[in-house]
């Protein structure tokens, strides 16, 4: 990301250039016209009075002149521009490498197995975009079936998120009482708060709406427990409906940015009854795979530098480990702290009798005489007694 952030900041001072040289130009342009408009009327002027030539003449060059240093600076301030167009090529040649297939497995996907996988990957994130007419070209084009069970929580779940957008609770009320148990489960307050911004949408209304707000208020009932500070607010606000809750100590209640948090809850908690994750796998790999390519692409060129063979295998795992930060943690993993190798089926985390875990490779290594001495405490222990763990 930080390559793409370069390479936006060039761009963004092209742009600025491109606008800066737009306005510079017009008002240039408008000077010449205003002046070759007065020289007009100084000639008609000077016809009608048969005035000296040479003040005409005077005239008609100092106007020349203004044109050619015009001609001459919209120029030199062009040059410029192109200057700053080639910065940007040069920005994404230094930050982007053209070629990324030296990284990638040649045979990664050559199994049909996997094609499929890909597809479908890709299908599912066109159906969580609620790009739905795509997908199902998609699955033709491919000849990927969807089973229809798999599509519909995907319909629904963009059904009722493009109502929210629009400022429509009604979808997405009813889905909540109909999962109120499920949601319950998950100690889920999106049913509360869909009530919360209906009620608020009819403070919205004005006085209008009292009596209907206070009818409405019974859906609070069997949330008080929960959320009794909340209702009182709510209803505390009714005292200030004549004047407007615009206008009031309540007037945090309007805010819009309400609509966006409800749009994030009801799709974190429509995922977790799905059993879906929020993020879309694919976005996540694509993410992933931007903040691992350019170290991968770094390693690949020192390993070619220093000609080491069998470094890199593409087969089970990278050769270094690449901190993705806590957000891409999906699934424990361990890297051996002795060998800096990420542990597999072959070689396994081993704990040690003292509690300090290793792989089994570095316990091997260890291992001396038939005893083995802890790498990180000075317990002496029998290798035989350490036991392999499961994340």
């Amino acid at each position: 990301m930080e390559q793409c952030a370069c390479v936006e900041r060039e761009l963004e001072k092209v742009l600025h250039r491109f606008v800066m040289y737009g306005h510079q130009s017009e008002e240039r342009l408008d000077e010449l016209l205003r002046s070759v408009c007065e020289l007009r009327g100084q000639l008609v002027t000077f016809g009608l009075q048969e005035a000296d030539l040479s003040v005409l003449s005077q005239t008609m060059a100092q106007c020349c002149k203004n044109i050619k240093e015009t001609v001459q600076l919209l120029a030199s301030r062009h040059k410029d521009i192109h200057g700053s167009v080639s910065k940007v090529g040069k920005a994404i040649d230094r930050n982007f490498d053209a070629e990324v297939s030296a990284v990638v497995a040649e045979t990664v996907w050559d199994s049909p197995e996997r094609q499929k996988y890909l597809s479908e990957t890709i299908v599912e994130h066109l159906y969580r975009q609620g790009m739905l007419s795509v997908a199902e070209d998609l699955c033709q084009e491919s000849g990927v079936v969807i089973d229809m069970s798999m599509k519909q929580p995907f319909l629904e779940l963009n059904r009722i998120l493009e109502a929210l957008r629009m400022q429509d609770l009604r979808p997405a009320l009813e889905w909540a009482v109909t999962n109120r148990q499920r949601l319950l489960d998950l100690n889920s307050t999106l049913e509360f708060k869909l009530h919360r911004l209906y009620f608020i949408s009819l403070l919205n209304g004005g006085i209008g709406n009292q009596l209907e707000a206070l009818q409405y208020a019974r859906h609070f009932q069997p949330f008080a427990s929960q959320h009794q500070r909340d209702i009182q607010i709510l209803m505390g606000s009714l005292v200030y409906l004549r004047h407007g809750i615009e206008n009031s100590p309540y007037r945090s209640l309007l805010e819009t940015n309400q609509w966006a948090e409800i749009c994030n809850i009801f799709t974190r908690d429509a995922c977790a009854l799905l059993g879906l994750s929020v993020e879309s796998p694919l976005s996540v790999s694509f993410a992933s795979g931007c903040m691992a390519l350019p170290v991968l692409m770094n390693i690949k060129q020192v390993i070619e530098q220093r000609q080491c063979s069998g470094v890199w295998t593409h087969k089970d795992e990278l050769p270094i480990e690449i901190d993705l930060g806590k957000k891409c943690w999906y699934h424990s993993v361990f890297a051996c702290p002795i060998l800096r190798q990420q542990t597999s089926e072959s070689n396994p985390p081993m704990k040690l009798i003292c509690g300090h875990v290793i792989s089994r490779d570095a316990l091997n290594k260890l291992t001396n005489a038939g005893k083995l001495k802890c790498p990180y405490c000075p317990m002496e222990q029998n290798p035989s007694d350490a036991k392999q763990i499961f994340f």
